[in-house]
């Protein structure tokens, strides 16, 4: 329990201010995923960053209960494989991401699903 309290407890304040900063600056936000995309180095260091990120947590913690922990390991599974993507298929995201950056409101969205998933992290880790 120690274990999953501090992953959300990391996890929660970052995604929470990750979604801040693209819902206050979205603008900045496209320029930059631009850029990104444009950057297969990018890419391939941004994928080898979440891949660690994600095998990290999936070391750590393993843990499939019924409870609120199987959060805290389905979110670094989804590390690991979002981070695999970026490594071996950089096609693959150029095209979700240009896809993406096509639609104006995908920005506002996407602030607004990592501002929640970091509020769902906060409570889940400051409140236990």
């Amino acid at each position: 329990m120690q274990t999953s309290v501090f992953i959300a407890r990391l996890i929660g304040p970052v995604m929470m201010t990750a979604g801040l900063a693209v819902l206050l600056n979205r603008q900045g936000f496209h320029a930059m995923a631009e850029e990104f995309l444009a950057s297969r180095g990018l890419m391939f260091l941004g994928g080898l960053m979440v891949m660690l990120g994600g095998l990290a947590i999936v070391l750590t913690h393993n843990v499939w209960t019924s409870d609120w922990r199987v959060i805290v390991t389905l979110f670094g599974w989804l590390l690991v494989v979002a981070g695999a993507i970026r490594i071996i298929e950089p096609p693959f995201l150029y095209t979700g991401g240009r896809a993406f950056l096509r639609h104006p409101a995908m920005a506002t969205i996407a602030g607004l699903i990592w501002l929640a998933i970091g509020a769902v992290f906060c409570l889940l880790g400051y409140l236990h």
